[in-house]
């Protein structure tokens, strides 16, 4: 019997109103290939004083990013079993897949304008009673960040952050990251024009400790955690091959 591999996932947790809620977003299919890039540590500006700057000497860590294609299908959710998988894939394709990854990207200021709060919102309006209300919040609120408020003062857009996701690749591969880059493909499309097939390629860019510092909400701690026992892993993993290799180095040792 053929062993079950498990699946990749992206996990970001929202603040809505009841509490940390996980946003997760388990891969259809894991990826064949996953492209692991590094980019150079950024170096020392050269001091506009004297002396010779350190050649090697960098203010950064190095970068890192992941870049991958998933497999979107609504007939593998058909062929599932799951009812509630076929009737999401019955309604509407794979649409509700794709509306998860791109709110990956969308920043939330405030735990109603999460992806829970956004959709609280909407079935508030469906209601009928509060459509006035919720229209007139919503233009009141659209009003004061375009500034046009009346006073001649132009107001800026309240500061928001993008959501901070973990990308998780097995137990050997949990860590803070951010999507930079989402594109997607769709390839068929069913009677009411859903897709029902698609291919979506994600970059996904690992964030530093710096930046995991200004991390606000539930997923600090957690970001923080990953990021230092990826950390961990890969120095003990490197000391590992160290070990590995010290017979055939000293087999190229001239001695």
């Amino acid at each position: 019997m053929a062993e079950k591999s498990i699946r990749g996932a992206l996990v970001e947790f929202m603040e809505t109103f009841i509490g940390a809620t996980p946003n997760v977003i388990v891969f259809q299919f894991n990826p064949e290939t996953v492209t692991h890039a590094w980019t150079e540590p950024e170096s020392v500006a050269t001091a506009a004083s004297a002396g010779k700057a350190n050649p090697l000497a960098v203010k950064s860590l190095p970068g890192e990013s992941f870049t991958f294609t998933l497999e979107l299908d609504s007939n593998e959710m058909i062929a599932s079993g799951s009812r509630v998988a076929q009737g999401i894939a019955y309604a509407s394709g794979v649409y509700t897949r794709l509306a998860a990854l791109e709110m990956l990207q969308y920043p939330v200021p405030t735990a109603t304008e999460g992806l829970l709060g956004a959709v609280s919102a909407a079935a508030g309006a469906a209601g009928g009673a509060v459509v006035g209300e919720v229209a007139g919040v919503a233009a009141g609120a659209l009003g004061a960040a375009l500034g046009a408020v009346g006073d001649g003062v132009k107001r800026s857009v309240p500061q928001s952050q993008v959501p901070v996701v973990l990308f998780v690749w097995g137990p050997g591969r949990i860590v803070p990251v951010r999507v930079t880059a989402l594109n997607t493909t769709e390839k068929m499309y069913d009677a009411l024009l859903n897709p029902i097939h698609a291919e979506v390629q994600i970059t996904l860019r690992v964030l530093t400790p710096d930046e995991l510092n200004f991390v606000t909400g539930p997923l600090k701690s957690v970001a923080q955690v990953a990021y230092a026992y990826q950390q961990g892993l890969r120095k003990a993993l490197a000391v590992t091959n160290l070990a590995e290799a010290t017979e055939s180095i000293i087999g190229m040792l001239p001695i």
